[in-house]
């Protein structure tokens, strides 16, 4: 019964021993059965080779740690993070010989030998199975997890290690059924393999990617043992590094803030101390809050509208407003890695976050500046030509943005590819999908293929080109884009967009003519009719021929003007009105037709009146009649505006001597010659009076009865 009463004692006491005594079953690293039974780190037979180690990198600091042996990587790696150790004790111990909140220059010169000498153990880690978004953080701690985990296997081995030289491991080899190159630490699972120069930077054995990706679950095992004394030991390492701000050693003020205050500040929350959670907010807060104003600043900008010669400045704006975005993405990222040291999964998961913004806004910037470079390459090439219309940028615009708006895109695809190639995507999946594009248009993009070679094609011959008047099959009308895909037509009531593979197999009749420079505007023939009162004298018809020809000739947007005349009935005789002009839109060519038209008939009733029928009477003498051409003179030149051309007695009427005079009117508009027409007959009803020169009733005045 009392053996009874004691075997729940005896029961937790077993219990207690095996977990002191137990193996680190399942890890990787066994514990020693006994702690009589254990080598110290000063007996093992490779520690003679350590110490000579640890002297030649005091000696030299910049050498090589992978080696061409287990034995020689090892020794390397261990000697040098014990270094690393060091110059961070010493570091630290100098935080209060100096004022100020930040390191000294000693301080300074501990911190970065121990960053050079850390570069170079991480070199001996094959970091490979980590993805490459996290590949540089994710092997910083790794490190640091294996000095510890080797601090504990060279401690407490139940049997001295044979760490293998070269030759060693030739022989081990030749004991092998199966030669191999890689090494095992005896009892553990940390594993050094052969990298040759086309695995790694620097050939020769390393640390192996299964030993180091499961460096952080080993190094759980380890963790919460006693510390470790013996004089390579580094304790503390990596709890310094994962509880603390900056990288290998924490910023001056941190250390000089109150031991009690540091306490609270690396209270543990989610394997992450308080001080890195309110940091890492505050700087995510940061970064939002500029991200978010850089992003409305970029959304108001493709709400405004510009005339097309300023597009590209609206353009480079949009890439200014991007740009900031890549480096406050690296800067956040390199805070929250570097100066907060957030790490664990929560770097893993942050930096990742981070990453994919970072190549985000990278594909999304060489879009837009591939953009911007595509229009201001067709407004430079527009004024090299000499041109400076906006017919001529768009020609330049339909053939320059495409080209690089593809060439952006597939550099974004580039981005995005790297992308997923850095969070750890197999390149052969990537080319599994990479496929599917090309399967994609074997079996239904066909017709977008021809539509692109069409278009290339469209655009290297140039049977047509952007604001001319041309006919495509049964469609006519103005061109008003012409992309890879397909061009539209400006018909006179819609708009009607054609396949490049169905125009190039149509007949294109192009009513354009080209100008002899290729940046030249198209010309378009215009024609317009006029029908000439059958009462006008020949006399009037030539004044209407010449006074046409001359207005004609002085319209800026007529060119190469002709006027004829054309009797194309038996009684009636038409005048025809022809030049080119250089117009792109139906409502442009519209507006000039009608005013050409109104024009001509300003023109048709301004000869009409300019022939003036004056009656005079019987009582009129002869030395009146002699003198009434040059009063008549007198009268017209008086307006600068007016010119006689002819002044005869023409008819020996009922009632009256009829005196004809043509008149020539310099007025810019119909408008103005009745005006000046007005106050020339006013003039000259006054002056008969004064000659007393009567006019008989009725009177044959034309022009008096149309005022």
């Amino acid at each position: 019964m009392a053996t009874i009463r004691r075997f729940p004692s005896l029961l937790a006491g077993l219990l207690a021993l095996l977990l002191v005594l137990s193996p680190l079953s399942g890890t990787g690293v066994a514990a020693p059965a006994a702690a009589a039974a254990t080598i110290p780190i000063t007996a093992q037979p490779f520690f003679a080779d350590l110490q000579a180690t640890a002297a030649l990198w005091a000696d030299a600091p910049l050498g090589q740690v992978v080696g061409d042996s287990p034995r020689a990587t090892l020794l390397n790696f261990y000697a040098v993070m014990a270094r690393v150790g060091a110059e961070q004790a010493l570091a630290i111990r100098e935080r209060q010989q100096h004022a100020g909140l930040v390191w000294g220059p000693s301080a300074k010169a501990h911190i970065r030998t121990a960053e050079q000498l850390f570069a170079l153990a991480v070199q001996a880690l094959d970091a490979s199975d980590f993805p490459e978004s996290v590949r540089r953080q994710m092997v910083n701690e790794a490190a640091m997890q294996l000095k510890e985990v080797l601090d504990y296997v060279f401690t407490h081995s139940r049997k001295p290690l044979q760490l293998p030289d070269s030759a060693a491991l030739k022989a081990l080899n030749a004991a092998r059924s199966q030669p191999s190159q890689s090494w095992t630490l005896p009892d553990t699972t940390i594993t050094l393999v052969y990298a040759s120069q086309l695995q790694f930077e620097n050939p020769g054995f390393v640390f192996s990617a299964r030993t180091v990706n499961q460096m952080s679950r080993l190094h759980a095992e380890v963790a919460g043992l006693p510390a470790v004394s013996q004089p390579f030991a580094t304790p503390g390492m990596h709890d310094s590094y994962s509880r603390s701000p900056g990288f290998l050693v924490p910023p001056r003020w941190y250390l000089l803030l109150p031991a009690e205050l540091r306490r609270g500040l690396e209270i543990s929350l989610a394997g992450q101390t308080l001080f890195q959670i309110t940091a890492a907010l505050l700087c995510v807060g940061i970064y939002l809050l500029l991200v978010r104003w850089l992003l409305r600043r970029l959304v108001h900008s493709y709400r405004e509208r510009r005339d097309r010669w300023h597009q590209d400045n609206l353009a480079w704006t949009r890439v200014l407003l991007v740009l900031p975005l890549l480096p406050l993405t690296h800067l956040a990222r390199t805070v929250l890695d570097d100066q907060i040291n957030i790490t664990g999964q929560p770097l893993v998961v942050i930096t990742g976050i981070f990453f994919v913004l970072y190549f985000v806004a990278a594909s999304f910037f060489v879009f837009i500046l591939f953009e911007a470079l595509g229009r201001s390459i067709s407004e430079g090439l527009v004024r090299l030509r000499g041109g400076g219309s906006d017919l001529q940028l768009r020609r330049a615009s339909n053939l320059v943005m495409p080209v690089g708006r593809a060439l952006g895109g597939l550099l974004a695809l580039a981005f995005i590819y790297r992308l997923l190639l850095a969070l750890g995507l197999p390149p052969g999946t990537l080319l599994a999908f990479s496929a599917v594009p090309g399967l994609a248009i074997g079996l239904g993009a066909s017709k977008l293929l021809g539509n692109l070679f069409a278009g290339l094609s469209i655009q290297t011959d140039r049977p047509v080109r952007v604001g001319e008047f041309c006919r495509i099959g049964d469609t006519l009308g103005f061109v008003s884009r012409i992309g890879l895909r397909s061009l539209e037509v400006q018909t006179l009531d819609s708009r009607v967009t054609i396949p490049n593979a169905i125009a190039d197999e149509l007949t294109v009749i192009n009513h354009s003519r080209r100008a002899s420079g290729a940046a030249g505007p198209p010309m378009q023939t215009l024609e317009v009719r006029l029908a000439i009162d059958n009462r006008f004298s020949p006399e009037q018809v030539d004044d209407l021929l010449q006074l046409v020809r001359r207005r004609l000739a002085e319209r800026s947007d007529l060119h190469d003007p002709l006027a004829s005349l054309d009797r194309s009935q038996p009684d009636e005789l038409s005048l025809i009105g022809l030049a080119t002009v250089s117009l792109h839109t139906w409502p442009d060519y519209l507006r000039v037709r009608e005013d050409l038209l109104l024009r001509l008939q300003q023109l048709h009733e301004q000869v009409r009146l300019s022939t003036i029928s004056l009656g005079v009477s019987y009582g009129t003498t002869t030395g009146q009649l002699q003198e009434l051409p040059d009063l008549i003179r007198r009268v017209v030149e008086d307006d600068p505006d007016f010119a006689l051309q002819s002044c005869r007695l023409m008819t020996i009427a009922d009632f009256s001597y009829v005196i004809v005079f043509r008149l020539h009117g310099r007025q810019d508009s119909l408008r103005a010659f009745k005006d000046g027409l007005h106050g020339l007959n006013r003039r000259l009803l006054q002056a008969l009076a004064e000659a007393g020169i009567d006019i008989p009733f009725p009177t044959q005045l034309h022009l008096q009865r149309q005022v």
